[in-house]
């Protein structure tokens, strides 16, 4: 499958933006999917899973209450919806897709290219 993420932008923080993720291919909804970033400096981080249906769901801490992964099988996107965004939040987003749900980068195996999000305090 291939990843195509977008939406990304400079925003304020206490902002919102939303990131899709279009897969292509018939087997996008047999797959996991997944959101990582990387900020500056630092090594890529996992951000939120979803189950091939949804009914399974992962968040890292940080993102709890803020961040809400979801997504339209019949559209093969998959969503971040990031509200009260904190300059911490700036990285670049990338979304991924795996055999299994996992917060291990390693576990996945198809990634997009990857869409900047900057915070601005």
């Amino acid at each position: 499958v291939q990843l195509q993420a977008s939406g990304g932008g400079l925003v304020q923080a206490g902002d919102s933006l939303r990131l899709p993720c279009a897969g292509s291919g018939r087997t996008f909804s047999s797959y996991y999917m997944g959101w990582f970033r990387r900020a500056p400096g630092k090594e890529r981080e996992f951000v939120a899973a979803m189950s091939q249906r949804g009914g399974i769901t992962y968040y890292t801490d940080s993102v709890k209450g803020r961040f809400t992964i979801s997504r339209d099988n019949a559209k093969n996107t998959v969503y971040l919806q990031m509200n009260s965004l904190k300059p911490e939040d700036t990285a670049v987003y990338y979304c991924a897709a795996s055999a299994i749900i996992t917060r291990r980068s390693i576990e996945y195996d198809y990634w997009g290219q990857g869409t900047q999000v900057t915070v601005s305090s």
